[in-house]
């Protein structure tokens, strides 16, 4: 008797969950193939905002082909972190279902508010609870409501400053790299050191008895500045009254970017002033950042 008492207990659990479903799902068209969510071309757009209830909104910008943080932080944008933002626009979903009631899945008062702006107008993705059966989100978009994966909205909540650019140098001062000055920098203040790179992609050290060898130095470079990425940043209100070991990156536009060493241990710590963010690299990654393979010989 007890054994039937539970069994219809489980039955009847069973029964609610799937009518839960149901409620959940009404008229999901569904079928072999999947739903496309948008026809639309990360090239279509020039601004993503992603508002939220609680917080300040992250708003970026592209300028020159690159994507710019506007707000909350004025700094460049890691690339890569706005891309995932607007991956919504080529996501697929195996459920479709018309927009008629947004209360029901949380979209009157949306977790998330994307709006994607540029050749194609504004497009807004909204977000809303996640349905308890399968753990997908609902999405709102054009009139039709979808069943994405948690990664979207995920992607678009990352906490600001994670979504800053970690390289020390912009796309566009990396391709004028010319070379470096670090006569300022305690290890290099007796030779004066300063690295030139020429127009035909050649290595020269204004020290005599140093023998750099090309290879080595374009490895360096490619490791240390083309390539190598903090693993954090902060923002931060520079001192001018206080000075540091410091060492400039030559542009060929005769540009010059500055950075101060803060640190050197446990962490080293490069601040770069003009933009008011301080590079968080290990220690190993700094020291080679600044010591390049010069191969100076000893006296004879």
């Amino acid at each position: 008797m007890k054994k039937r008492w539970i069994l219809n207990l489980l039955l009847l659990a069973v029964v609610v969950g799937i009518a839960l479903f149901l409620h959940l799902k009404p008229q999901a068209q569904t079928g072999v193939g999947k739903f496309e969510v948008s026809q639309l071309k990360m090239a279509d757009f020039n601004q993503v905002k992603a508002e939220f209830p609680a917080k300040a909104p992250t708003i970026f910008e592209k300028v020159d082909g690159y994507w710019m943080m506007r707000k909350p932080y004025a700094a460049r944008a890691d690339q890569a972190s706005v891309q995932r933002v607007m991956s919504i626009i080529a996501a697929t979903t195996m459920t479709k279902l018309p927009l008629l009631d947004p209360a029901k899945y949380g979209l009157d008062q949306p977790v998330l508010k994307l709006t994607l702006s540029g050749s194609k107008g504004e497009q807004v993705f909204t977000f809303g609870t996640y349905n308890p059966v399968s753990e997908e989100q609902y999405v709102a978009y054009a009139g039709q409501v979808y069943l994405l994966g948690g990664q979207y909205s995920e992607a678009a909540a990352t906490q600001p400053i994670e979504m800053v650019d970690k390289t020390p140098l912009s796309p566009a001062e990396r391709k004028q790299l010319a070379g470096f000055d670090l006569a300022h920098l305690e290890q290099w203040e007796e030779n004066a050191l300063k690295v030139v790179l020429s127009s035909q992609g050649q290595w020269s050290v204004n020290v005599t008895n140093a023998k750099p060898t090309q290879n080595e130095m374009n490895e360096w470079m490619d490791f240390s500045w083309l390539q190598s990425q903090a693993t954090s940043v902060e923002f931060y209100s520079p001192d001018r009254k206080q000075t540091y070991p410091s060492f400039e990156v030559v542009l060929r536009n005769g540009k010059k970017v500055h950075f101060d060493k803060l640190q050197e241990s446990p962490e080293y710590l490069l601040a770069r002033p003009d933009e008011g963010i301080i590079y968080h690299f290990t220690n190993d990654a700094g020291f080679t950042m600044v010591n390049p393979p010069v191969n100076i010989q000893a006296a004879k």
